[in-house]
């Protein structure tokens, strides 16, 4: 993590990224308190250990405000609290998600529902809800995590797949839209990331080493593979890029 490149504009820059202490998230923290970010994130379980982590490491200590995203007016709040605390919010970082396996036939409409209102839902308002401090800010970056897991046709959980074509989609329809305002909308896909919940829940040696084998560099993907990217995304570094989807996979969706 040490080595990331250093993007000078995004020193004090106002970061909110949903699920920023586990996982990528948790990546994505470190990332950007190293560039020097202000940086706050919301997450369900308690982050205050990972917190105290981060200040050891990097000298600064992230806002972490408990949050269940699914809940639309508590995460506004907590939006404005960040806002409040590090000033207007010009990096959104997307990335709570939740990738339970379930099985098309036995869905119900209590469980689509649910799927929906932490993989789609959120992406949608956190944005409503920052878009106008980006606007008064002159600009501001929009990140929003999707997946290779559409493009490859995944099955084992069709709503997540559906949820990820949908942030694409998504994605390109916000950036026209407040394009204008210089607000860019990027989506960053990652191929198959082995966080401890991955292994934990779905790594196998032989579902691993299957999916190596479709990737064109052979080496598995961490969190910290992640980051970079997001930090491009995120500094003026790629101030014209917008409506795009960034894809780290080490190589299984050739995409172009």
């Amino acid at each position: 993590m040490k080595d990331l490149p250093t993007f000078p504009d995004l020193k004090d820059a106002s970061v909110f990224i949903t699920g920023g202490g586990s996982g990528i998230g948790a990546g994505l923290t470190e990332g950007f308190l190293r560039q020097g970010a202000r940086v706050a994130f919301v997450q369900r379980s308690d982050a205050t250990d990972f917190c105290e982590r981060m200040f050891e490491a990097t000298g600064s200590r992230p806002l972490y405000i408990p949050c269940d995203i699914t809940d639309t007016p508590a995460l506004r709040a907590v939006i404005a609290r960040a806002a409040e605390a590090h000033g207007p919010i010009t990096v959104l970082v997307n990335n709570a998600a939740n990738d339970e396996r379930h099985k098309t036939l036995d869905v119900t409409e209590e469980y689509w529902d649910w799927d929906l209102s932490i993989n789609l839902k959120p992406y949608f308002f956190a944005a409503q809800a920052v878009i106008p401090g980006m606007q008064k800010a002159g600009g501001g970056s929009i990140i929003n995590f999707s997946s290779i897991s559409y493009m490859m046709g995944g099955a084992g959980y069709p709503i997540y797949t559906t949820a990820n074509s949908g942030i694409n989609g998504m994605t390109r329809s916000l950036a026209r839209e407040f394009g204008p305002d210089r607000v860019r909308v990027n989506a960053v896909a990652p191929g198959w990331v082995l966080t401890e919940r991955q292994k934990q829940k779905w790594v196998t040696p032989e579902g691993l080493a299957a999916h190596v084998d479709r990737q064109c560099l052979k080496d598995t993907l961490l969190p910290e593979d992640i980051v970079g990217g997001v930090l491009f995304l995120a500094s003026n570094a790629s101030r014209m890029m917008t409506g795009q989807a960034l894809v780290i996979d080490g190589g299984v969706a050739v995409t172009g």
